[in-house]
Formats: structure tokens, sequence, C-alpha cells
């Protein structure tokens, strides 16, 4: 089953020596999930000062600077991975880094046969 584990934390939380190890141990366990077959893609995001949302009412496009929600904990990355079951996605989050600061959610991912093959570079 296929699974995106969203990193939520507080992005002021990190100093820039703990985000490097952050991203040396998590990239890590990219390495060891791929050798198993388990690994579909991960990536950090950028800062949330960097987002923009888009909502459209009324026909109207509203466009924010800044997430969708005000809140202590941002989404900061994700890993998508296949894995035989929750209780082995769980496995994976709680060996994740951010999951000391933050929070690591755990979502199954619906796959829908219509969909146009990723680009892979």
């Amino acid at each position: 089953m296929k699974y995106m584990l969203l990193i939520y934390s507080d992005e002021k939380t990190y100093t820039e020596g703990e985000r490097a190890e952050c991203m040396a141990e998590s990239t890590e366990i990219c390495h060891e999930l791929q050798a198993q077959g388990k690994f579909l893609g991960a990536s950090p995001l950028h800062s949330v000062t960097t987002a923009t949302s888009v909502r459209v009412r009324g026909g109207k496009k509203l466009i924010t600077d800044g997430p969708f929600a005000e809140t202590t904990e941002q989404l900061g990355g994700y890993y998508i991975i296949d894995v035989d079951s929750l209780d082995d996605a769980i496995a994976v989050a709680s060996r994740l880094p951010p999951v000391q600061k933050g929070t690591v959610e755990i979502r199954p991912i619906i796959e829908l046969a219509n969909l146009p093959a990723p680009l892979l570079k």
C-alpha cells in the first residue's frame, strides 16, 4: 500500500546545524527504503514564507501570500512510500528525525488508473 508521510513542524525550532543533521539522517533513511524497494519519493519544502495560496470563490481568483492556515506547525516536506501495512508506515514515520520536534501525518494514497505516468528526470 502506498502512503504519503507529511512532515509538520515549527520551522523556527531548528538551528542550521540541526536542519543539516536532519537532512542527512532523512537521506540515509531514504536510501535504506530504496534498497528495500519501498521508497517512491521525498522532498523538503522551502520555508512557509515562500507559500502562495490560491482560492476561487464566485468565479474570482483570490491569491494570498503565505500558507493556507496560520498554525504553529507548517508542512515542511513529504515522503511517499510503498509498504505492506499502516504498521509499517508508522515504523518508518517514527524513525524520521522531524518526528522528534513535530508531527508526521500518515495518509494512504488513492491510486487512480486514469492518471498519466509521472515524468522521471
